[in-house]
């Protein structure tokens, strides 16, 4: 019987116990004021945007989601999508961004485009709906939107509507202006698609065109009286997206930028400290090229290259300009992800750098040490490098160098405590009230075999040897660009709710995982199948070696998506070691998965077709002989469902039984509708341990 208050439903609700946690951090130039995002309580999805006076230490509310729109919202097709790739399930006000000077804020709400004028608070409406990504010019005088895969601009004094970028869709249906392809958004860390001059008069606007991308379906068979959804999704070896820029001068003078031998956008930066940054990258990722651009003309200019063997790692924040000049960007150098201002490196060997924050007359940014599963930030000044957030955890940092704040999740305390500092020192608290998980989860950390895996082992609460040997669960992702093994208690409540259930659940993160390096994360390239899956076999044996309570005959993995191919290759492969596998929304066929992530692992499929089929799953399906459940979205844009059914389709072909389990409607997201999450995880841990049994018997 389920409770509509237990662990599960509670998760869900609060969508995993984020809700009521500010976020959106935005610090006024002089100092004095924080605009920040949050709901109201740990279970209201709807952000408001609240200030923050930081001299005072009062909050005020200024924008209230709930009185601007009392009922559902209803979203432009291009929102939803732009949201599906942050990965943003809460409503309200979600984004909003700021003029310069701090005098007025934009944001949707709704698909409708709204300002608040921050000195009086007054809020307006500006446009009735289908409005993506809205952002005020540095000036303060005129707000930049896209509506109907066109770049518009409203006078904020007149009230002017202008098209800026695409009028009247003369470019038809294949082509937008001023917003972000699938690959940036998805892959590339960038969902923005124009970019204001510093002085308000021009913007730099992405114009993509999908014309000759393949065409991919989606279809409800739920409801087949509905329309399919036909989507330009680039799998791996086809055709991308075409991205070009271009100048528009609110005067209504264009000019096109100069077209390089590159075929990814990967980030652009435009401030007064000089002129437009863009960064690219060639088809195989092996080069990233830093130009600047040349408003007057669209000329570029080369400014810094990096390559690398296999490919060169994407560090987001970056390239930017210092406020009085300086090129800042990060290089893969002496084992490590260095900050480079000026051509000089500024961070030591070892400190891994992992983002950057912010660019002004100093930089912020955050880095791991020689502890992977900590985050810290990070600020340069006169006499050097300086940490800023203090104990162990994981501190997400916002604002500036000189005001900055941080968000610090650890295991003392679940959900962020949220602290403003200024130069380092603390200067005023945000409020953070999510809900209480209701569970401590008591992680073991361990350090584990010859590379030195980091793990986290956790057990059921009060457990003793003397209750007996535990079923094993792993509960890996296992591949790059992601952590589990983080020292932060919201890390592990699944965790530790699955332990609960009667498993030993072991967390590792293996080679390619971010935190340890370029040779880390390199060591998968060509080989994502064989590496991700000995490391986890690896950090199996190395933990039951030490922990004797592990029972070996009874292991089952599960994960979701790419911890959803790892747990179906390793039933596949390793049926010695896995008895039982859920793999959510796998991976099967890297073919069908898309360009950017896929070759630069993999390369491209027409040169390298021996090194597909080593890494996808339909050519094992014949060999396997463990238990296997297979769960998947049939709404999913991202790993198509098509990756499950041919894996299935396989499977039945070959005689080998198996579960497949649909999800009616569900994106790569895990399920939010409380009831439906709560079911699906009671579904696995019922069918683990059922096939645990019988693998034991």
């Amino acid at each position: 019987m389920t409770d509509e208050h237990s662990f599960l439903r509670m998760q869900a609700r609060t969508q995993r116990f984020t809700l009521g946690t500010p976020r959106e951090f935005r610090v006024a130039p002089d100092g004095g004021r924080l605009l920040f995002l949050r709901s109201e309580s740990g279970t209201d999805r709807r952000n408001s945007l609240w200030e923050l006076d930081l001299t005072e230490g009062t909050e005020t509310k200024i924008v209230d989601a709930a009185e601007l729109l009392p009922g559902e919202e209803e979203l432009p097709p291009e929102e939803r999508a732009r949201r599906e790739r942050m990965r943003e399930s809460a409503g309200g006000v979600v984004g909003y961004a700021v003029d310069d000077e701090f005098r007025v804020a934009a944001f949707s709400l709704s698909g409708k485009l709204y300002t608040v004028d921050l000195g009086t608070r007054e809020v307006r409406e500006l446009v009735g709906g289908a409005v993506v990504d809205p952002r005020p010019d540095p000036t303060g005088t005129h707000v930049a939107y896209v509506r109907d895969r066109a770049l518009r601009v409203v006078d904020l004094t007149t009230g002017e509507d202008t098209v800026i970028a695409g009028e009247n869709g003369d470019d038809g249906d294949d082509v937008a202006w001023g917003l972000a392809e699938f690959i940036a958004a998805e892959e590339l860390g960038r969902a923005r698609g124009y970019w204001w001059s510093p002085d308000g008069t021009t913007l730099l606007v992405e114009r993509t065109d999908r014309a000759n991308v393949p065409r991919w379906t989606i279809s409800d068979p739920a409801h087949p009286e509905a329309g399919a959804n036909t989507v330009a999704y680039p799998a791996a070896g086809t055709t991308n997206v075409d991205v070009s820029l271009s100048f528009f001068g609110l005067d209504g003078t264009r000019v096109d930028v100069e077209r390089g031998d590159w075929e990814y956008l990967v980030a652009v930066h435009w401030s007064a400290g000089g002129p437009p940054l863009i960064a690219v990258q060639p088809r195989d990722q092996r080069e990233l090229a830093i130009h600047a651009v040349d408003p007057a003309d669209g000329s570029t200019k080369l400014l810094h290259t990096e390559t690398d063997p296999h490919w060169v790692e994407i560090v987001p924040g970056v390239p930017a300009w210092t406020a009085d000049g300086r090129l800042v960007h990060v290089s893969a150098a002496d084992g490590s992800y260095r900050l480079v201002i000026d051509g000089d490196p500024v961070t030591e060997p070892g400190l891994q750098v992992r983002s950057v924050l912010h660019v002004g007359a100093e930089v912020l940014f955050s880095a791991s040490a020689e502890d992977p599963t900590q985050i810290h930030v990070y600020r340069t000044g006169p006499d050097g490098v300086t940490r800023l957030s203090d104990g162990d955890g994981v501190h997400v940092g916002a604002g500036t160098a000189d005001i900055t704040v941080l968000s610090s999740w650890s295991l003392r305390h679940s959900g962020p405590e949220v602290t403003v500092l200024r130069n380092g020192r603390p200067l005023a608290q945000v409020r953070s009230h999510p809900a209480d998980p209701g569970l401590v989860p008591d992680p073991r950390w361990l350090t584990v075999g010859e590379r030195g895996l980091r793990a986290a082992l956790l057990l059921p609460t009060g457990y003793r040897p003397a209750d007996g040997k535990l079923p094993v669960l792993l509960d890996p992702y296992g591949g790059p660009h992601a952590q589990r093994v983080l020292q932060s208690r919201n890390a592990f409540l699944t965790s530790q709710w699955l332990a609960d259930q009667g498993f030993a659940v072991l967390v590792a993160d293996g080679r390619g995982t971010p935190g340890r390096g370029p040779a880390w994360e390199k060591e998968i390239a060509r080989d994502l199948a064989g590496v991700t899956l000995a490391d986890q076999v690896d950090a199996l044996h190395a933990v039951a070696a030490e922990h004797p309570e592990l029972d070996l005959s009874r292991v089952a993995i599960r994960g979701w998506s790419y911890g959803g191919y790892l747990s179906a290759l390793a039933v596949l492969r390793r049926p010695d070691v896995f008895h039982a596998a859920v793999a959510g929304a796998p991976v099967t066929d890297w073919s069908l998965y898309d360009t950017h992530y896929t070759e630069r692992y993999l390369g491209l499929p027409e040169q390298d077709a021996d090194c597909y089929e080593r890494n996808s799953l339909i050519a094992d399906a014949p060999g396997l002989r463990r238990a296997l459940l297979i769960v998947h979205g049939l709404a999913d844009d991202n790993v198509f469902v098509a990756h499950a059914l041919r894996l299935s389709a396989a499977l039945l072909a070959a005689g080998r039984p198996h579960v497949f389990l649909p999800l009616v409607g569900a994106t790569h997201m895990t399920p939010q509708a409380e009831e439906v999450a709560e079911n699906l995880m009671r579904v696995q841990v019922d069918w683990i341990r059922r096939e645990l049994e019988a693998a034991a018997r």
